[in-house]
Formats: structure tokens, C-alpha cells, sequence
């Protein structure tokens, strides 16, 4: 296994802000609440002022330090409403009060939608916070895993909220987590009907030490979605690899060899990789950085956040000799932990990925020999 060359370091643009440590839901899927880490239990359950102000002094800093064009920032939780929509106000205002004004700030939040009414929606409206909302498909395939903690179903609510969203330009899209149990085309189909911008269908967080198949449900949709004579929506997952099968680069860390530029911010101001990692190990997640001792810059020397800026030198020497390795890029970090090399394991999806790949590579370029050949 060689080890990973020198890297130009990718400064921080994205950051993932937690406004609430706990959530109004019990999703028995939820890698923050029912997988291997736990550190959610000791967080305070909101970021306190002064740790909204230093967040704001962070990202502003090192915006001006890159010369950033553009910041992205992206409020999670637990569920992020349950900070209340004037205190996400907050946060979006003191971190566009501290970036230089050549830096553009755009916000979004990704909610499950049962608080999400038009009170709140005025609120983010007048701060340019744009929705995302977490819906896995009709009433009976959403309430399998996302209920609240008394054991009943959120699709109402959710619907509910969607139905007032899906006129407004704050609506960003839909995030949808694959279970086997449903049908591809009807979870799709079901989505479709609250006209999403675009779906991002997530794998579940699993690893080697608990793999799964998903190539069939992932290619029953592709076929459904990319075979219609007009797109219905995007579909974040299979445009990116056909724009990467095309010859592009990846926007997305779920795909693809482009560096990863983001950075986790919980509610006591510690500095945190990829949140998904909360499924792998205890603690896996931490960097031993926080917003009040410390410079953004100073994540970029960490050496998990250097190997997923490293591209194919991070991966295993099985996915550096791979002919897909410049559209796979190895799947999701996370997806990649084992018991031994940590993260240098091929995804636990990589046999899905590659009938995935092939899938649409065959279909993309069957119809792009049709083109040529008029």
C-alpha cells in the first residue's frame, strides 16, 4: 500500500452547522442517534450565542484568508427548526455580517419538515435560507422508519409542509434513504408528486461490517427517471456520474476524486469531519479543534481531512488499479471503514456501484451513438 502523496490543500467552503443536538423524530435508521457514536448525548442542545458569534469569526477569517468567492453553509441537526427559525436567522446573519462582502454566502436547511409552517417559512424567506426537506416516499414507506418518539408516523406533517413549499423558491429538493422493502419506481413516483428540484437518493450508513446490496433498486430508478422524454426532476446521484462517465468532476462526496471541502460544526463549537462517520466508530468524527481555540486552517492538517483531500492516493490499491476509479473515486469515505486499514477498504457498495456505472455508461453511450449516427 503506497502511502499518500503530497496534496494542494482545498480551503473549507462548505460547512455543516448543527442548530440542535436532538431531533422531534426517532428514525430507526439515524446514524446520529442509533449507531456507534454516541457524543450526541453530552452536546449542548442548541449552540449558545457566543458560540454562534465565533463560528461567524471562523468561516468569516477564513473566507478572507482564501479569498473566497463563495460559502456554502448547510444547517443540520438532530432537527435543525427545533432551534427555532429566528435563531437560524441568526446565525445566516452573523456569518454574512463576518465573511468579506467579495464572498457570497448561500444558506440551506435540512429539515424533516414537521416544523416547517408558513411562520417559518417567512423567516427563512426573508434571510434566502433555502429548504431541503427528508421524505423516503408515501405515507406507509416514509412512516416504516421516520416516526416520532411516541411511535407515530411524520408523513402528514411532512406532506403537509411540502405542500407549502413546493411553489416557493426556497424549495431546494428532496433527500430519500433506499430501503429494500420498497418499490424503486413506486418510492420515485411518490416523490415526483411534490415536484422536487432534485432527489438525493442516500445508501444507508453501512461498512464491512455490515454490507448490503442496492444495484437493482438504484438501476429501477435510473431506467424509470433517465427514460422519460422530458426530466421530471434531478437526480443528484446519477447526474453526477454521467457528467464524471462524460469527463467532468464530482461535486459530490459520495462519488468521484474531487477533494473534499467541508467542515461539521456541532452545537459546542467543535470542529467535526463528515457526520456520517458517527456510523463507524466512537469519536471517529472529532478533530480535537473548536471554533473558540482555533483557525478553519487548522483542520486542513488533520490527517483524515488530508486523505479525503488526496484522492486516489487515499484509497485502497484495489481501487487504484480499478477502470472506474475516476468516476467511483472509491464511493462515500464512510462507506469504506473495516476493522482493519480503517478506511483504505474498496466501499462496501462497490459491487452495486460498478453494475451501477456500467449501467448507465452502456445506456449513455447507446444514445449518444444514435445522435452521432443522425
Amino acid at each position: 500500500m503506497r502511502p499518500i502523496s503530497e496534496t494542494t490543500v482545498v480551503p473549507i467552503n462548505e460547512y455543516v452547522i448543527k442548530t440542535a443536538s436532538r431531533c422531534n423524530l426517532s428514525c430507526d435508521y439515524c446514524y446520529v442517534y442509533t449507531m456507534a457514536d454516541q457524543s450526541w448525548r453530552t452536546r449542548p442542545l442548541f449552540p449558545a450565542r457566543e458560540t454562534i458569534a465565533a463560528t461567524a469569526q471562523r468561516i468569516g477569517e477564513h473566507a478572507k484568508t482564501h479569498a473566497l468567492d463563495h460559502v456554502s453553509v448547510a444547517l443540520h441537526g438532530g432537527e435543525p427548526l427545533l432551534a427555532g427559525a429566528k435563531r437560524v436567522a441568526e446565525l445566516v446573519t452573523a456569518i454574512r455580517r463576518a465573511c468579506p462582502a467579495s464572498t457570497a454566502v448561500s444558506a440551506r436547511v435540512q429539515t424533516n419538515g414537521v416544523l416547517l409552517d408558513e411562520p417559518v417559512l417567512r423567516v427563512l424567506r426573508s434571510h434566502q435560507v433555502k429548504v431541503g426537506v427528508s421524505l423516503d416516499g408515501n405515507r406507509e414507506q416514509h412512516d416504516r422508519h421516520r416516526r416520532d418518539h411516541g411511535g407515530q408516523g411524520s408523513w402528514d406533517a411532512t406532506a403537509r409542509a411540502l405542500r407549502l413549499l413546493r411553489d416557493d423558491d426556497l424549495y431546494s429538493g428532496l433527500l430519500c434513504v433506499i430501503d429494500l422493502a420498497n418499490d424503486p419506481v413506486e418510492v420515485y413516483e411518490a416523490l415526483l408528486e411534490f415536484a422536487p428540484p432534485v432527489v438525493d437518493f442516500l445508501l444507508p450508513q453501512a461498512n464491512w461490517l455490515v454490507p448490503t446490496p442496492y444495484a437493482d433498486w438504484l438501476i429501477a430508478v435510473f431506467d424509470r427517471w433517465y427514460g422519460v422524454p422530458r426530466q421530471e426532476t434531478g437526480i443528484r446521484l446519477f447526474q453526477e456520474i454521467i457528467h464524471l462517465l462524460l469527463g467532468g468532476r464530482s461535486t459530490s462526496d459520495q462519488i468521484g476524486l474531487s477533494p473534499i471541502a467541508y467542515l461539521v460544526i456541532d452545537t459546542d463549537g467543535s470542529f467535526q469531519q463528515a457526520d456520517m462517520l458517527k456510523s463507524t466508530a466512537p469519536g471517529q468524527p472529532e478533530t480535537g479543534f473548536n471554533v473558540f481555540d482555533h483557525p478553519v486552517d487548522v483542520v486542513l492538517t488533520h490527517p483524515e481531512v488530508h486523505a479525503r483531500q488526496a484522492g486516489i492516493d487515499s484509497l485502497a490499491d484495489a481501487c487504484q488499479r480499478c477502470t472506474l476509479v475516476r468516476v467511483c473515486g472509491g464511493g462515500n469515505y464512510t462507506h469504506r471503514f473495516g476493522a482493519d486499514h480503517g478506511f483504505r477498504h474498496p466501499s462496501v457498495y462497490c459491487l452495486d456501484l460498478t453494475r451501477l456505472i456500467h449501467h448507465i455508461a452502456d445506456r449513455v453511450r447507446s444514445d449518444l451513438a444514435v445522435r452521432v449516427a443522425r
